[in-house]
C-alpha cells in the first residue's frame, strides 16, 4: 500500500462510529451514515489532514460496515476491513472496553502493520442483495423446522390431531412458511440469472455431482462471485478442510487437525455434500470404500473428498465448461 501518515481506527456499531486517529491521539464519534461520513471526511481535513493519507481500518461487522465501505470506494479511498479476531489477538490483555478503547486499539494495530495490510473492496451490489435473500431464508426454514418440532410434541397430547386448532394453527403457519421459502428461491435464482457471470458460474457448480443449490449459492456469496480467492486451496483453508500442524520441540507431536477458526457454514454443507456425492458419483464412491477398507478413518476419507470436490468446483469455473466424469470420456 502507499504511504500513509495517519491511521484512522473505527469502531463501528448500528447507530455511530468512533473514530480515533492514531498519531495525533484524537477521538470523535459520528453517525453510522452517509451525513456522518461526510463529517468524518471534514473533520480530518479540518486537521490539515488529506483523507488519502490516512488509512482506514475497521472489524468486519457484517450489515453495519457495508455503507462505510461503500462510501469510503466510491471515494476512492483506502480502507482496511479486518477479522475481529485478528485484531482481537493482537492487542493482548485487556480489562476495559468502550468503544473508543475498540478504535484506539484498531487505529494502533493499522499503524503496526500499515505496509502489510491490504486495500479492501466491498462486494458486488448484487453479491450484498443476494446474501440479504440467503439470510431471510435460512431465518425461515429454522422457524419452519421449530414449528414442525414444536407439532410432534403436541400429537402426542392431543387424540385427534385434524381437529386440533393449536395444530391446524402450526399447519398453516408452516405451509405459509414454505410458500415463502419457495418465492425467495425464485427470487435468488432471478438475481443471479441477471448477471451473467454469476448466473454462468452458479450453473457451472451445478454440474459437479453433490453440489446442490444452497451450496452453490454459498460458493457465490463467500467467494464473493469466485473473485475472493486466488486458488481452490486458499478456499479450502478458509473452511477449515486443511490439516494443520501440531508439534513443539520433541514432546509434543499432536496429529494434524483442521483449525478451529474456519467457516463452519461452509465446511458443514461441503460435508454433506460430501456424503451425497460418495452416493452418486461412481469415481467417489469407489474411493471411498477403498480407503475405507483399508484401515482409513471415514472422516479423514470424507475430508479428502470435501476437497475434491471444492477443486472441481473451481475448476468448472476456471475452465468455464461443464464437468464431466473422466469414466464417461474414457468409455
Amino acid at each position: 500500500m502507499k504511504n500513509f501518515i495517519e491511521s484512522a481506527g473505527i469502531d463501528i456499531s448500528k447507530l455511530t462510529i468512533d473514530v480515533y486517529l492514531h498519531q495525533m491521539r484524537i477521538h470523535r464519534q459520528f453517525a453510522n451514515n452517509k451525513t456522518g461520513f461526510k463529517m468524518l471526511l471534514k473533520w480530518i481535513s479540518s486537521l490539515k489532514l488529506n483523507p488519502g493519507e490516512v488509512l482506514f481500518c475497521f472489524e468486519h461487522t457484517g450489515w453495519y460496515c457495508i455503507l462505510l465501505s461503500y462510501y469510503l470506494h466510491d471515494r476512492e479511498l483506502d480502507y482496511c476491513c479486518v477479522n475481529p479476531i485478528e485484531i482481537k489477538r493482537s492487542i493482548g490483555l485487556k480489562r476495559n472496553k468502550t468503544d473508543k478503547d475498540d478504535a484506539q486499539n484498531i487505529a494502533h494495530y493499522a499503524w503496526l502493520r500499515r505496509d502489510e495490510l491490504k486495500a479492501s473492496t466491498p462486494p458486488p451490489v448484487k453479491i450484498i442483495e443476494l446474501q440479504r435473500m440467503m439470510s431471510l431464508r435460512e431465518q425461515l426454514v429454522k422457524q419452519s423446522t421449530a414449528l414442525k418440532n414444536l407439532r410432534k410434541g403436541m400429537e402426542q397430547l392431543v387424540s385427534s390431531p385434524s381437529t386440533d386448532v393449536s395444530v391446524n394453527s402450526l399447519d398453516q403457519t408452516i405451509q405459509y412458511l414454505k410458500k415463502q421459502v419457495l418465492r425467495i428461491e425464485k427470487e435468488m435464482e432471478k438475481l443471479i440469472n441477471s448477471d451473467e457471470s454469476m448466473g454462468k458460474n452458479y450453473k457451472l457448480s451445478r454440474t459437479v455431482k453433490g453440489v446442490g443449490t444452497v451450496l452453490a449459492v454459498q460458493m457465490l456469496l463467500h467467494t464473493h462471485n469466485y473473485s475472493r480467492f486466488n486458488s481452490w486451496r486458499q478456499f479450502s483453508s478458509y473452511c477449515g478442510l486443511v490439516p494443520c500442524q501440531y508439534q513443539s520441540g520433541t514432546s509434543i507431536h499432536g496429529r494434524s487437525r483442521g483449525h478451529p477458526i474456519s467457516d463452519r457454514k461452509m465446511k458443514s454443507l461441503l460435508s454433506m455434500a460430501a456424503i451425497s456425492a460418495v452416493q452418486w458419483d461412481q469415481e467417489l464412491k469407489e474411493y471411498y470404500q477403498s480407503r475405507v477398507e483399508k484401515g482409513k478413518p471415514k472422516m479423514l476419507v470424507l475430508n479428502i473428498i470435501r476437497n475434491k470436490l471444492v477443486s472441481r468446483i473451481f475448476a468448472t469455473v476456471k475452465r468455464g465448461t461443464a464437468y464431466v466424469e473422466i469414466k464417461m470420456i474414457a468409455a
